[in-house]
């Protein structure tokens, strides 16, 4: 049936892209999460990265035609978000995919009479752009699907060459723009973005590139389409930018409303924040459904980032308290009919804003305090003028806006060196970029080249500790060999392995490779597993012997770390699930490590578990210990284990049949690692710490089995020692231990006063070096190594004696640290002299800082040698404001 070009909502568009394709065999899939399981990416930048492995031919497709609506981030220009008509960092792609079926031909034909027949564009509106190589796409649209040479422009790899990331599947491509003004006539120019959008992309996906850059053919001719959702949107709703759509702007107005402005009469500054918002939030809404957490580091950095943006902007319109929760409320409510996890984490989603958010307004009120004091400090200069490096720091340590910044300083009289700012974030992304860690391709790239000739690996570890296999690959320094010789380190891919690979937080197995049995044949020590796409990677080193591609070898694991991480590994399940039955039901995993050692299980909490609960938690574990619960394993489909409770292990990505652990009564997990048989056999369970990691997210370490015995060892140890040096059995420690920590407060006390008594000597002998300024006296002087509070009390002492008078005092109590402290008498203030912003300015030159009241303030400084020239430069001060 053919759409009128008529208005057609977000969510009709959607649909009937999905329909079109399924009409034509295409597979409707859900959306991947954002967290892809591609290690070359962050984040879900594309529709076709849940599909990379079967374009590799790493993975059979469930159907050779696929049609996704899929979630994407991308944040490489975040800062043209709201500047431009249609960047974003959150968008939907329209998707349908072919692997191996059809080709260039008709998925040319479908797109055209997508765009065309069903929604309604004139043929008259459309340019189509191709690869200047590819004459084949060419001929095809000009030829068969009837659009005049003129109208197909030729492009470079830049614009029509597509590659998902560094390494991996891509090819030509061919996009179909709108022209919204074919009144101009044949003087195409596709970069101007007033008049043509790129709506439609079509891959032609038959090429993988390696980390070296080489191309080599896929197995198949694949296809990859991309049809973005809010520019379609635009288009069909004819409304002059993608924010304008009822995808975004819904949650524009929230925000306007929360603001008190009207969007449409706002100016273009106004209009940018209200767009950067509406943006911003949807993306950190799926972000954080799809379990994403704030942090300092990788994908959380980027939502934190994007969070704080969002509050920036809030402040620059006019907002000043919190209000990110109810902007996301719109997010979540335009987004849960085809994401419903967005209402599902609605209070995950609401309690990450909220603490991120608080958390940043604290951090937004102290570069205000910082402002204030930039901007007095400025007045005094000559050319007043903020420094670059002053806006900087405002704006890279506090998130203070610039454009912030330039307001208040022109209120006052004063300008900001934008020059010396641009410098400032120059050096800033050059040493940003210099210390990046970026994935190591090397071995993925070799995976990648090698894929479509061997399988995956099998894994048989569950049921077995040694197992029979065959050499498929080795690596090299990421390169592929024949073989590798003793003293040489390795990564070795085995057709099956009884070897865990590192996943869900347990770290890979330990253990050999090897050949013969009479103890001078091959030996790998291998000394850890990972995962890369569908292969299991050994990492190991040749001890004796060389290893070949081809050779049947054993891989054997050691039997005793294996039982030791299996242990922890069941040991996190009941931490999970004790502290959702003592703390909070609502407590989500947030990250965990399970190795030999020990085990560290991170977790969504509001407020830290109290001592009491800790030893609840260690009691119910104990307890489920000694009940000796068997374990029942078992795989089925995702929905059912879901319906009967299991709990998702966090980062974790599922197929449609999944793995799940269950010790009934007590713990029902989605899991691949290695557990034990039996709760009897962890042994023991001990909580080791519990602390705060991040805003909102707690950390328990524990041990348990023979660990538990070690860690008790290392304590009983301590006790017995204390015991001997203090002459006192275990149970007398702490009442011995308060004891001698009373004396010692009040041995401090009465050094303090002596101090303090020693202190205000040494500032009598000072009354009579009072220098006289007309009606005011002033005293500018080292008092030795004097305390901080003596110093303190002696200034107010000698202004007191004194009365009309301005008192600095400084001493160093200990090596490399400095205290000045300022008292000034009101008629001091009276001249424009104010001891905390004084006392401030002089801290400076010692390398310190500080504050305080107008007539007393402190400050210290790490720069004792400076001294001298602070106590100087604080007299003629005083002698200036006061003469």
């Amino acid at each position: 049936m053919t759409i009128s070009p008529k208005f057609l909502s977000g969510s009709q568009i959607r649909q009937t892209f999905l329909d079109f394709y399924a009409q034509r065999g295409h597979k409707i899939l859900p959306s991947a999460s954002l967290v892809p399981e591609d290690p070359t990416v962050l984040l879900t930048i594309a529709g076709m990265l849940q599909f990379k492995p079967i374009f590799l031919g790493q993975r059979t497709p469930e159907s050779p035609r696929a049609t996704t609506s899929q979630k994407c981030i991308r944040t490489n220009d975040i800062e043209n978000v709201g500047r431009t008509a249609r960047h974003h960092t959150f968008f939907e792609m329209l998707g349908n995919f072919s692997f191996g079926d059809y080709f260039k031909k008709q998925a040319i034909a479908w797109a055209w009479e997508l765009s065309t027949e069903v929604f309604g564009l004139p043929a008259s509106n459309l340019v189509v752009s191709v690869f200047r190589e590819d004459d084949e796409a060419f001929a095809i649209w000009r030829d068969e699907i009837g659009i005049p040479g003129d109208r197909i422009q030729r492009m470079g790899e830049d614009d029509n060459f597509w590659q998902s990331g560094p390494t991996g599947p891509c090819g030509p491509c061919s996009e179909i723009y709108y022209d919204f003004h074919p009144e101009r006539g044949d003087n195409i120019d596709l970069e101007d973005d007033s008049r043509f959008i790129e709506f439609y992309n079509l891959v032609f996906m038959q090429y993988n590139k390696d980390a070296e850059g080489n191309l080599t053919p896929l197995q198949n001719q694949n296809i990859d389409t991309g049809l973005g959702l809010e520019r379609m949107a635009q288009i069909l709703q004819k409304v002059p930018n993608n924010y304008e759509t009822d995808l975004i702007f819904p949650i524009i107005q929230s925000a306007a409303e929360i603001a008190g402005i009207d969007y449409h009469n706002s100016d273009e500054k106004v209009k940018i924040s209200l767009k950067v918002i509406g943006d911003h939030i949807r993306a950190v809404v799926h972000m954080i459904a799809d379990e994403i957490r704030a942090s300092n580091v990788g994908r959380g950095y980027i939502l934190r980032r994007l969070i704080r943006r969002v509050v920036r902007h809030g402040r620059l319109i006019g907002i000043q308290g919190e209000f990110t929760v109810r902007v996301a409320e719109s997010a979540i409510a335009l987004s849960e009919a085809a994401y419903p996890n967005v209402r599902r984490r609605e209070a995950q989603i609401k309690a990450e804003l909220a603490r991120e958010e608080a958390q940043f307004l604290k951090t937004l009120e102290r570069g205000e305090k910082l402002l204030e004091e930039i901007v007095d400090r400025t007045k005094q200069q000559a050319n007043k003028q903020i420094s670059g490096q002053d806006a900087f720091t405002l704006y890279d340590t506090y998130g203070f806006p610039l454009e912030l910044t330039q307001e208040i300083a022109e209120e006052q009289g004063i300008t900001v060196d934008l020059d010396g700012f641009e410098a400032a974030m120059e050096e800033q992304q050059t040493r940003a970029k210099n210390a990046r860690q970026t994935i190591d391709l090397t071995v993925q790239g070799s995976l990648d080249k090698l894929a479509e000739t061997i399988q995956g690996t099998e894994f048989v570890g569950y049921a077995e500790l040694s197992s029979l296999a065959e050499v498929e690959v080795i690596l090299v320094d990421g390169k592929s060999v024949e073989e590798a010789a003793a003293g040489t380190e390795v990564q070795v891919v085995l057709n099956q392995t009884p070897f865990y690979a590192e996943s869900g937080g347990q770290i890979g197995d330990k253990g050999y490779l090897k050949s013969g049995d009479n103890g001078d044949g091959l030996l790998v020590r291998v000394d850890d597993v990972k995962k890369e796409s569908d292969f299991f990677v050994h990492f190991g080193f040749v001890e004796r012997g060389t290893l070949r591609v081809g050779d049947s070898i054993t891989a054997k694991i050691d039997n005793s770390g294996r039982r030791r991480i299996q242990a922890n590994h069941t040991a996190t399940h009941l931490l999970q699930s004790a502290l959702r039955k003592i703390v909070d039901d609502s407590i989500s995993q947030a990250g965990s490590l399970v190795s030999s050692e020990r085990l560290r299980f991170d977790f969504n909490s509001p407020r830290a578990v109290t001592a009491e609960e800790l030893q609840k938690i260690e009691d119910l574990i104990n307890s489920w210990i000694a009940e000796a619960h068997a374990a029942e394993v078992a795989e089925m489909p995702i929905a059912l284990a879901r319906e009967k409770g299991a709990t998702a292990m966090f980062g974790e990505k599922y197929g449609d049949v999944v793995r799940v652990i269950d010790f009934p009564g007590v713990s029902m997990e989605l899991c691949g690692g290695t557990h034990v048989s039996n709760t009897a056999e962890i042994g023991l369970f001990k909580i080791v710490s519990e602390a705060g990691v991040a805003a909102g997210t707690r950390r328990i370490e524990a041990v348990s089995g023979q660990a538990v015995l070690d860690y008790l060892n290392v304590r009983d140890k301590v006790v017995r020692d204390l015991g001997d040096r203090f002459k006192a059995k275990p149970e007398e420690l702490p009442n011995r231990i308060t004891n001698l920590q009373n004396e010692l407060k009040d041995t401090q006390k009465h050094l303090a006063a002596v101090k303090s008594e020693l202190a205000i000597a040494k500032s009598d002998q000072l009354l009579s070096a009072a220098e006289e300024l007309g009606e005011f006296k002033i005293i500018v002087a080292q008092l030795g190594d004097v305390d901080t509070e003596a110093l303190k009390t002696a200034a107010e002492r000698l202004q007191q004696k004194l009365g009309n008078a301005a008192v600095v005092l400084a001493s160093i109590p200990e090596p490399d640290k400095v205290s000045l402290v300022a008292a000034f008498s009101p008629e001091v203030n009276k001249k424009g002299l104010q001891a905390g912003k004084f006392i401030g300015g002089i801290a400076q030159i010692c390398g310190g800082k500080g504050g305080g009241r107008p007539n007393l303030a402190q400050a210290g400084g790490r720069d004792a040698s400076k001294l001298q020239e602070a106590l100087e430069s604080a007299r003629n001060l005083l002698v200036e404001g006061l003469g």
